[in-house]
């Protein structure tokens, strides 16, 4: 079960997702709930730390993309439309000035003070409508946050602004909100720090256009897609293919380094997400081998695409949807935007099922779990799953029967296999005792597997295992311990 509370502007909302609910099915929720068709445009981030951000797969289970069992999540702008206007709903406008109001205000959307003067003044008449001076006062510009700092000075020239509307309708103030937004050049740039082959520290940005270059928050250099025949990754490191152009004959490459292997693969999904959505009319086109894609891995985009998008938004046939804007909650929250997200997911474990008589027994038991606390609640005291350096190591011990076992001579009594998996670790533990000569011997032989870049210290990695061994087994002795290191290999 999953118990889900999300906020927008300050409501409250629970679903229920089961175990092995994918994202879809949350997303799904979610958009029914804001009464949402024009879904495609958006999407969940995954909140690892404060500034990184991951997109959530709708294709795959939620538990399998996370760690731990309270995370939380946001509704967000996934693909920036560069012509809201075109979009069909006034609800979708609104959710997309919203977005846009939060990305100003934490910084991620720089502009100037006659910019940020206007599009607060759109986003007061929008929230308030016309000015009233009965009911607003001349203070009400205090509840409407669009920038860190804000100044009395910035207040004051969106209340002038704001009090020149006349007939402007709250929807139509949200086109002129996205009108004068879009023109701003980090409307929709998605950042991601990287440093160029000299080490210098830039930010690579991806939009609806193509692939941006930032160094000390100036644009350097752009990469538009139809320029773009190829990008890929290869550990941390990240690589875009140019097409010639007229005057040049051959194709050129450029290289940028990330800060690992997942933030270059991060950086890549994004990328091909972009230009599928963005370039092509169909994602069937996405499924075929592509020169643009042929990297190696099986990651494509699955949502429509933006042609694809627009032609389900014309075919829309209902009413306006009447929606409450914040406006209503002046006195509980700043008028700031934002669509918050959070997600408590709770999976009870299962429990291993125990034998009911001593008969031969062999079972396969495989627990996939996503917090190192459900893998410990496997009913199973003697096969703590732990992580580890990447090993196998073998135990064996031996006790005096007596009875019915004592006449079962190299007789096996139980074998037992228990495999737990996360995103990056893989544990195999092997359970097999037998009776031989009137003794019963118990053999665990364990294979830990993690997932990594850096190299493994093999001298240190063998010392540790084995002192891991010694303390979770006391009674054991340790007969083989086994270092290896794997090397996953990377998309070309």
């Amino acid at each position: 079960m999953a118990a889900c509370d999300y906020s927008l502007s300050c409501s409250l909302y629970a679903c229920v997702c089961q175990k092995h609910a994918k994202g879809q099915e949350l997303f799904m929720k979610v958009c029914d709930h804001l009464n949402l068709l024009e879904k495609d445009y958006y999407g969940l981030v995954i909140w690892e730390m404060a500034a990184m951000k991951t997109w959530m797969d709708l294709t795959k289970e939620i538990r399998r993309q996370v760690q731990g069992a309270n995370y939380n999540f946001t509704f967000n702008v996934k693909f920036y439309p560069p012509d809201p206007a075109q979009l069909s709903e006034d609800i979708t406008r609104y959710y997309l000035c919203l977005q846009l109001r939060k990305d100003i205000l934490q910084g991620r959307l720089p502009c100037s003070f006659v910019t940020l003067s206007l599009l607060g003044s759109y986003a007061l008449q929008s929230e308030l409508g016309e000015y009233d001076p009965e009911v607003h006062g001349n203070e009400y510009t205090k509840d409407m946050k669009m920038a860190q700092g804000q100044t009395k000075e910035l207040e004051d020239k969106m209340m002038e602004l704001h009090r020149t509307y006349r007939s402007m309708s709250p929807a139509q103030a949200d086109l002129m909100f996205l009108e004068n937004a879009k023109k701003l050049s980090m409307y929709g740039v998605d950042l991601h720090q990287a440093k160029d082959l000299d080490g210098v520290d830039i930010m690579l940005g991806v939009c609806s256009s193509g692939l941006l270059v930032y160094k000390d928050k100036l644009r350097i250099n752009r990469f538009p897609w139809p320029k773009v025949l190829k990008v890929s990754y290869k550990r941390s490191s990240f690589f875009i293919k140019i097409r010639p152009s007229e005057v040049e004959h051959y194709e050129s490459a450029i290289g940028f380094k990330l800060p690992n292997y997942k933030a270059a693969k991060k950086l890549w999904k994004v990328c091909v997400e972009h230009h599928t959505f963005f370039r092509l009319t169909s994602t069937e086109m996405a499924t075929t081998p592509r020169k643009f894609l042929a990297l190696g891995s099986k990651f494509r985009y699955s949502g429509r695409t933006q042609a694809q998008t627009r032609q389900a938004s014309s075919l829309i046939d209902r009413p306006a949807p009447l929606f409450q804007r914040s406006s209503s909650k002046r006195n509980s929250r700043s008028l700031d935007g934002g669509i918050l997200l959070r997600l408590l997911c709770v999976f009870p474990p299962q429990q291993a099922p125990m034998p009911t008589s001593p008969v031969l027994k062999t079972q396969t038991i495989t627990i996939s779990d996503i917090t190192n606390s459900l893998r410990g609640n496997v009913t199973n005291k003697d096969i703590p799953l732990v992580h580890t350096e990447t090993k196998t190591i073998t135990y064996e011990s031996a006790q005096p029967v007596d009875g019915l076992a004592e006449r079962d001579l190299g007789v096996l009594l139980s074998a037992q296999t228990i495999t737990s998996e996360t995103i990056s670790t893989t544990t195999t533990t092997q359970i097999t005792k037998t009776v031989k000569g009137g003794v019963s011997e118990t053999r665990i032989e364990k294979r830990i597997v993690i997932t990594g870049d850096t190299e493994i210290d093999h001298d240190k990695a063998l010392a540790q295992a084995i002192k891991e061994a010694k303390e979770q087994h006391p009674d054991m002795s340790v007969t083989k311990v086994v270092v290896h290191q794997e090397t996953e290999i990377s998309p070309e």
